[in-house]
């Protein structure tokens, strides 16, 4: 219990810290139409609403993993960092179908769902940021794009 407090209440900081932050991204008139701070706003709020969560209702007891399941975290791990790395080279929609396709799998490990799920995930987050949300992302690699 302890253990989830205390990460509740570190990861509250974090999130302050990171709304300071973004609240001193400057924006041009050029910007997209919801603006450059609306997306960390959105992630710290959400980090904010999870942490209290956690400091109000940590969990009673703590069971941490072992053997195969560290593995399929490192796995994650390992596919996130991967996504990072390759969403400026790669643009938006492959990378994503590739991270979605893959941590689809590892919650339900039959191939066809999850790689329709990974698919509906890139193209589908892809047409929300894009042209829902009006930002401007690369949404192929720009080789592909001309």
């Amino acid at each position: 219990m302890r253990a989830d407090r205390i990460f509740g209440v570190v990861m509250v900081i974090l999130a302050l810290g990171y709304i300071l932050s973004a609240m001193s991204i400057q924006t041009s008139f050029l910007s997209d139409p919801v603006g450059p701070r609306v997306f960390p706003y959105m992630v710290a709020g959400v980090v904010l609403i999870c942490s209290l969560v956690m400091i109000l209702r940590p969990d009673p007891e703590v069971d941490w993993p072992v053997g195969g399941m560290l593995l399929q975290m490192a796995l994650a791990l390992a596919v996130l960092f991967g996504y990072a790395m390759l969403i400026r080279p790669l643009g938006f929609v492959i990378p994503t179908v590739i991270a979605a396709g893959i941590l689809s799998w590892q919650i339900n490990p039959r191939p066809v769902p999850a790689a329709l799920a990974g698919l509906g995930l890139g193209i589908g987050l892809f047409v929300l940021f894009k042209f829902i949300l009006g930002l401007g992302l690369q949404g192929l690699p720009r080789a592909l794009m001309g």
